[in-house]
């Protein structure tokens, strides 16, 4: 599990069908760090900070064994300082 942000919304028309209507979000583990697209399970908004698993949790978080993602939000963190680690 890793702790992220979410940055935006990543708007995708054409995709395959196996997405459905997931919703699609940019997340950054760290300002000016890599971004990456995550599945939203929860129903997130930009700046939340999140709770985020990959590989086959992502798939089985996102709804099936054989769903296209390799990263799923899985939770939203109530209260969290980066800084204060």
């Amino acid at each position: 599990m890793r702790i992220m942000r979410v940055e935006k919304t990543l708007v995708s028309t054409n995709r395959i069908d196996a997405f459905g209507h997931r919703p699609l979000l940019v997340v950054q583990e760290k300002p000016g760090g890599t971004r990456s697209v995550a599945v939203d399970a929860v129903g997130c908004i930009p700046g939340d900070w999140v709770i985020c698993v990959g590989s086959s949790a992502a798939r089985d978080a996102a709804g099936a064994r054989d769903f296209p993602s390799d990263l799923t939000i899985v939770g939203i963190i109530d209260h969290w300082n980066p800084e204060a680690i």
